[in-house]
């Protein structure tokens, strides 16, 4: 029986926005609406998206990391094609899964150190919550400590972990007893951990939100303190794992093993929800510790066949198409581009980044015209000056980018890990151009952002 799914789905591309406006969340149909981003995709293929109009997009957002390998990844697609014409058993639940045992064989051998017991799970937020539950079990510690800025997801576990306040509100209370301390402060770690009751200490090894890097001998640091306290070290790498940085895990830079790993994102090639817990054998059976705690922890779609075999087609490409090397390659051109620029354009005060994880901070200009304008426009409202980076960006030069966070002056890029030389290229003329009309005072820009802080005000 053929399916007539596709076609509908052809249909109704134009009618994307009236349907999550009635029937999905209408609040970031607006958002769209308003920065200019309601381009209608409809199609994707490596770094690039497609748009209802047939214009191609270089996607330096990536899905917020999940497109590692590029989108539509033909060999993932073809393993997924193979697996379910094989009509596996898959989620018998009362019996083992071949593809999960293969998958966390890989893994494991991947992972640093002695990590090798692995749980599978279906997103970074089930896998922090996961981890959290295991820190707490195996110490016999309820207390956690974790990072300023750190964004470890939004479900309630997980954002009591989660350092920032715009998340956090209307939530409280939270889980009691989690501790936030400033990222790169080992002083301030260590208070919090000397009274030898903390369980574990969770950090994203790059944090997300402003693309913060370690400074060098902060993990180092840490790793000797959670010894010294016995608290656990929980590596957050959902979003900075899987080659993002240059290297397979974000903490090989830093030569440090953490007790737990927690992955997801870009481990199935964006085609299937999978996530995984990686630690060792010796933490690992400290919560299954028993045949009536064989199910200590569970979900029923964790191990499901499509997401691991997407999993090990996946780890297959970076390693084959040498996609770790192609970020520290391509981040490098972009970051030393872009610092080129900075040199050359007062409000871009800082670029920041590892592999292609990358953030450019902007900052208050000297001169006296464009001092007043960036004042106005953050007495409008603190959100808004990025944007006049990010939408021209996709306005007139067809690149997707993101704003790195509340409240921060920062542009982040996350892409594909498979992008050439030429796209380096496009982007780095982009930011050119985008910075050159932000830096004239009667500029496009700065009209455009003013007129798009009076209608945010009007409408919300």
């Amino acid at each position: 029986m053929r399916s007539d799914i596709v076609d509908k789905y052809k249909s109704k591309i134009t009618e994307a926005y009236d349907l999550h406006r009635k029937f999905v969340n209408p609040q970031f149909v607006r958002v769209l609406e308003v920065i200019g981003y309601n381009r209608n995709y409809c199609g994707a293929e490596g770094a690039y998206l497609t748009d209802a109009k047939g214009i191609k997009v270089l996607d330096f957002l990536a899905g917020f990391g999940v497109y590692n390998v590029g989108r539509n990844h033909p060999y993932v697609a073809e393993v997924l094609h193979e697996i379910i014409d094989a009509k596996t058993a898959s989620l018998v639940q009362m019996d083992l899964g071949v593809l999960s045992g293969m998958l966390a064989e890989k893994l494991a051998e991947l992972a640093p150190g002695d990590l090798e017991a692995v749980f599978f799970t279906n997103s970074g937020t089930e896998s922090v919550e996961g981890a959290l539950k295991f820190a707490r079990q195996a110490t016999g510690r309820h207390k956690v400590v974790h990072c300023d800025h750190g964004f470890h997801g939004l479900t309630l576990g997980a954002l009591s972990v989660n350092g920032n306040k715009e998340f956090r509100g209307r939530n409280e209370p939270l889980l009691p007893d989690c501790t936030p301390v400033p990222f790169n402060d080992l002083n301030a770690l260590e208070r919090a951990l000397s009274g030898g009751d903390v369980g574990a200490f969770i950090f994203e090894t790059v944090q997300g939100k402003g693309v913060f890097v370690p400074e060098d001998g902060y993990l180092q640091g840490a790793r000797e303190l959670c010894d010294r306290y016995g608290t656990l070290m929980i590596a957050d790498e959902v979003q900075c794992g899987l080659g993002r940085t240059g290297k397979m895990f974000a903490v090989e830079h830093w030569g440090v093993k953490p007790d737990i790993l927690v992955i997801s994102k870009a481990l199935s090639g964006g085609f299937i929800p999978v996530g995984a817990i990686i630690t060792t054998r010796a933490i690992h059976s400290k919560i299954f510790d028993s045949m009536e705690r064989c199910f200590a922890h569970s979900n029923t779609f964790g191990q499901n066949d499509l997401a691991m075999a997407a999993g090990l087609a996946t780890l297959e490409i970076l390693e084959k198409e040498n996609l770790l090397e192609n970020a520290a390659k391509t981040g490098d051109r972009i970051i030393e581009g872009m610092q080129k620029l900075a040199d050359k354009y007062e409000m871009l005060t800082e670029v920041r980044g590892i592999g292609l994880m990358i953030g450019m901070q902007f900052g208050e200009p000297k001169s006296l015209g464009l001092k007043a304008s960036w004042k106005l426009l953050h007495k409008m409202n603190d959100e808004l000056f990025c944007q006049m980076i990010t939408m021209p960006l996709l306005e007139k030069h067809n690149i997707l980018s993101q704003v790195a966070g509340h409240g921060l002056d920062t542009v982040k890029i996350l892409p594909p890990l498979m992008i050439n030389d030429g796209d380096v290229d496009k982007f780095l003329t982009a930011m050119d151009s985008v910075l050159k009309e932000a830096h004239k005072i009667t500029g496009s820009g700065w009209k455009t952002v003013k007129d798009l802080g009076i209608r945010t005000a009007r409408t919300s």
